[in-house]
């Protein structure tokens, strides 16, 4: 996975893990980008701080499993 990132702050003070490298992997069904599920894609802009951080936290446990 790509490890350079260009952060994207958003209206809530909670960094977009968005890095527009978009694409679903067929084994994992996660962005390649971004590690993150098209659930949680799609609900993104509409997630509470805390509901961003938790995300957060699956990202960082997904990519952990990869490296």
């Amino acid at each position: 996975m790509n490890t350079k990132r260009q952060i994207q702050p958003d209206k809530t003070g909670t960094n977009s893990p968005c890095i527009n490298v978009c694409q679903i992997d067929d084994e994992t069904s996660l962005c390649k980008g971004c590690a993150r599920t098209l659930d949680e894609i799609a609900k993104w802009s509409r997630a509470s701080d805390g509901q961003k951080r938790a995300v957060w936290v699956l990202i960082k446990q997904r990519r952990a499993l990869v490296t």
